[in-house]
C-alpha cells in the first residue's frame, strides 16, 4: 500500500485509491465520505497528522468519486470555532464539483433561531459533493499566449450570457464553455479585433437562497465557494467532473484563435457569509484560519466586502489556497490571467492596504505567477486603491471611467482630468515610475450600466431585482439625450450613436490597455438594469437580433486603427524612461500650448492632443462641447498633409492640405 502524504492538499489519485490530505489546525478527527451514486456513504477516518494536516490513503476511490469530509473538534463560535461533524464539507481543493443545495436547517452547522447553538441535523443530502476529476487532457502542444500589454484589447465577457441566444451555436451548447469555443462565437471575437477574453467568475460559485427565494438567480458568479474547480452549470458536457476537460477544450479552442483566456476570480470571500451563513466548506474546517475574524469578538466576521466575511490573508494556509489556486489555473488549466475583485481585500494583513503584503510579495517572487497578467480591481468597501499597486500589475482604472463619462456628457471643467485619462493618467502612475499600460482604461463594465443606457437612460431602472429600485448606483454620470429610454426621435438617437462611438473610440485611442465591455459593440441594452447580478435571463443575455452593426463595424475599425499605429500604444509615458523628449503635444483649438488659465476655464471642453511613437503620429481632437469647433491643425511631422482616420462622427471629411477642421459638437475626429 502507498504510504500517504500531507503533500499534496485534496484528492491524489495513486495505486490502489487516492492520497486524501485536509488542512486543519483545530480539528480534532477527520473523516473522508465517499459516496455512492444511491447517496449511501462510505466514511473512513484519515489516521495520520503531519503537523496540522490530516492524511491517509483511502482505497475504492477513483475518476467520478463523489466524496466531502466530516470535521470533528469543538463548537465555540465566541472563540471563532465552529466544526460540526453532522455537515458535509465540500473540499477546498476539489477539482470539480457536483450538485445544488437545498436550502434550509441542514446547511447551517448553528440553529438557525439560536446562533450560539449547535445544530445537529445531517446535511449530506442537501449538499453538492466534491468530485475526483480525470485530469488528462490532450493540450496538443497548447502553451500560454503571452500577448504584449501594448498589445492587449481586453473583452468582459459573462460564459452564459454570450452565447445564450446567439442564433449560430448549437442550442445544446449554448451559454457553456463549449459555446464560447464555438467557431460562431469565436469569429464574433476575432472579426472584432480583441486579444483576450476576461470571463466573469468561472469559480464554483453558489446559488444563494435569498436569491432563490426570489426566484431569481446569481448571475454573475462572485459568490465562490470552489476556487480549483470549474463552474459545473457552464458545462454541456456533464457536471460529474466532465466540466475540467470542457474548460480545457474552451480554453485550447481560444488559444487556437490568438484569445488570452483571463479569470474574474473572487479570492476576498467566499459564499459562506458570516455568523448567520451556512457552513459549506471552509467555515467548518478552519474557521479560524480561513476567515479573518473581529478581534475580540471571534464570533463575528472582519468584512471589507460588503458580503459578510473577508479572507485571512494573513494566514499562511489561507495564502497557499489562493497561491496554489492560482498555479493549478495557469499550469493545468492554461490560464493567462486574472482579474482580482476586490484586490484591496487581499493586501490587508492587519487591517490596512499594504503594497508589500505577503500576497503581492508572493506574487511577486513566483515563477509561475509573476509571468501571467495580473489586473486588480483596486479597491474595496475600505478603501480605494488606484495606483498602489506594483509596477508589474495592472488595474481597473476607475478614474478612466468618471473622467471620461463626465467629459463626453460636458460637464464643465473636466478637460484636464480627461486628458490625463487619455494619456495613460500619468497623474496616478508616473511619479511612481509605473507604465501607463499600468492602467486598464474602460468606461463600462458588468457592474452599471451597459454602454447604450449609459446613453439612453439618465435614471438606473432595477425593479427586476426585487428591491424597490435601491440597488446599485444612483450617480451613473449618464445623460439619455433629453428623452428617458428607447425613442423614435431622429436627433436624440443620432446623438446616443455618436456618444457611443466616442465612448469606444476615445477608450481605442487611449494609451493603457483598453477594456471593452462584451456587447457595447452591438448596443446590447439591459433596459435602464444597473445591476444585473441576479438576472440571468433576457436582461442579461445578448440579444443578437438586435445588434446595431454599424457600431460594430466603427467598433473593429477602431480596433483595427489601435493596432496600426504605435503612436496609440505607448510602453513609457515618454520613448523611455529619464528621456526629456516628449512624445505628446497638448494644444487648444488654435493649436497653441494650453495657458494655466486655459486650464482653469470651466467651459473649455476642446483639446487637440498630437501623439507621436517613432515615426507614428495620430492628431485626436476632441470636442465635448456642445457647438461645432474649428480647430487649426498643426504641421504633419512627416511634412504631407493630415488624412482622416477616425471619426465618431459619420459626415466628417478632411480636404487634402486643409490648415483647418471644423469638429462638430460631442464629436471626436483622429488624423493620420
Amino acid at each position: 500500500m502507498t504510504t500517504s502524504s500531507r503533500t499534496p492538499l485534496g484528492v491524489t489519485l495513486v495505486d490502489g485509491g487516492a492520497n486524501v490530505a485536509l488542512f486543519s489546525s483545530t480539528a480534532e478527527r477527520v473523516e473522508f465520505c465517499r459516496f455512492d451514486e444511491d447517496g449511501t456513504e462510505h466514511r473512513t477516518e484519515l489516521r495520520n497528522r503531519t503537523g496540522y494536516t490530516f492524511h491517509d490513503v483511502v482505497p475504492d476511490v477513483t475518476v467520478g468519486t463523489r466524496y466531502g469530509f466530516r470535521v470533528h473538534g469543538a463548537w465555540d463560535p465566541a472563540n471563532g470555532l465552529r466544526h460540526n461533524p453532522a455537515k458535509l464539507l465540500l473540499d477546498p481543493y476539489a477539482t470539480a464539483i457536483d450538485g445544488s443545495y437545498e436550502w434550509g436547517q441542514a446547511l447551517f452547522g448553528h440553529d438557525m433561531d439560536a446562533p450560539e447553538q449547535l445544530d445537529e441535523t445531517d446535511s449530506a443530502s442537501a449538499m453538492p459533493k466534491s468530485v475526483v476529476a480525470d485530469r488528462d487532457f490532450d493540450w496538443d502542444g497548447d502553451t500560454l499566449l503571452r500577448t504584449p500589454y501594448a498589445d492587449t484589447v481586453v473583452y468582459e465577457v459573462h460564459v452564459k450570457g454570450f452565447t445564450k441566444q446567439h442564433p449560430d451555436v448549437p442550442e445544446e451548447i449554448r451559454g457553456t464553455y463549449a459555446g464560447l469555443a464555438h467557431p460562431a462565437a469565436i469569429k464574433h471575437l476575432t472579426d472584432l479585433g480583441v486579444t483576450a477574453v476576461e470571463l466573469l467568475p468561472t469559480h464554483q460559485f453558489v446559488q444563494d437562497s435569498t436569491l432563490a427565494d426570489k426566484g431569481l438567480r446569481n448571475y454573475w458568479g462572485y459568490n465562490s465557494i470552489g476556487f480549483f474547480a470549474p463552474h459545473d452549470e457552464y458545462s454541456s458536457s456533464g457536471t460529474a467532473g466532465q466540466q475540467v476537460a470542457e474548460f480545457k477544450a474552451m480554453v485550447k479552442a481560444l488559444h487556437a484563435a490568438g484569445l488570452e483566456v483571463i479569470m474574474d476570480v473572487v479570492y476576498n470571500h467566499t459564499a459562506e457569509g458570516n455568523h448567520m451563513g451556512p457552513t459549506l466548506s471552509f467555515k467548518g474546517i478552519d474557521n479560524q484560519a480561513y476567515y479573518r475574524l473581529v478581534e475580540g469578538d471571534e464570533a463575528n466576521y472582519f468584512d471589507t466586502t460588503g458580503t459578510g466575511n473577508s479572507l485571512n490573508v494573513s494566514h499562511p494556509s489561507a495564502l497557499g489556497l489562493i497561491t496554489d489556486s492560482l498555479r493549478y489555473w495557469v499550469e493545468e488549466m492554461h490560464v493567462d490571467g486574472f482579474r482580482f475583485d476586490l484586490a484591496t481585500t487581499l493586501t490587508r494583513q492587519d487591517g490596512e492596504a499594504e503594497k508589500h503584503s505577503a500576497f503581492l510579495d508572493i506574487i511577486h517572487q513566483d515563477p509561475v505567477l509573476r509571468e501571467v497578467k495580473m489586473i486588480a480591481e483596486p479597491w474595496d468597501t475600505a478603501g480605494y486603491q488606484v495606483g498602489g499597486f506594483p509596477a508589474d500589475w495592472s488595474e481597473w482604472n476607475g478614474k478612466y471611467r468618471d473622467d471620461l463619462r463626465a467629459f463626453w456628457r460636458g460637464d464643465e471643467g473636466t478637460l484636464g482630468d480627461a486628458v490625463q485619462r487619455v494619456l495613460g493618467s500619468p497623474d496616478v502612475y508616473e511619479g511612481s515610475r509605473r507604465s501607463p499600460l499600468c492602467s486598464v482604461d474602460f468606461v463600462t463594465a458588468h457592474d452599471g450600466f451597459t454602454l447604450a443606457d449609459l446613453t439612453m437612460y439618465a435614471e438606473k431602472h432595477n425593479e427586476a431585482n426585487g428591491e424597490d429600485n435601491n440597488d446599485g448606483e444612483s450617480n451613473n454620470t449618464s445623460f439619455n439625450g433629453g428623452i428617458e429610454g428607447p425613442t423614435d426621435d431622429g436627433a436624440v438617437n443620432d446623438y446616443r450613436d455618436r456618444q457611443r462611438r466616442n465612448f469606444l473610440g476615445t477608450l481605442l485611442l487611449s494609451a493603457g490597455v483598453p477594456m471593452i465591455l462584451a456587447g457595447d459593440e452591438i448596443a446590447r441594452s439591459q433596459g435602464g438594469n444597473n445591476n444585473a447580478y441576479c438576472q440571468d435571463d433576457e436582461i442579461s443575455w445578448f440579444d443578437w437580433a438586435a445588434a446595431d452593426r454599424d457600431l460594430l463595424a466603427f467598433t473593429t475599425s477602431a480596433i483595427a486603427f489601435r493596432k496600426e499605429h504605435a503612436a496609440l500604444r505607448p510602453l513609457w509615458f515618454r520613448t523611455a524612461p529619464g528621456d526629456s523628449e516628449s512624445t505628446v503635444s497638448v494644444l487648444r483649438a488654435d493649436a497653441q500650448g494650453f495657458e494655466d488659465g486655459d486650464w482653469a476655464d470651466a467651459g473649455n471642453r476642446a483639446v487637440l492632443l498630437v501623439l507621436q511613437q517613432g515615426d507614428d503620429t495620430v492628431a485626436v481632437l476632441l470636442n465635448a462641447s456642445d457647438t461645432t469647433v474649428e480647430f487649426t491643425l498643426p504641421e504633419q511631422p512627416g511634412g504631407g498633409s493630415w488624412a482622416l482616420g477616425l471619426s465618431s462622427d459619420p459626415d466628417q471629411a478632411v480636404e487634402d492640405g486643409a490648415t483647418t477642421l471644423l469638429v462638430r459638437d460631442a464629436s471626436f475626429t483622429a488624423l493620420v
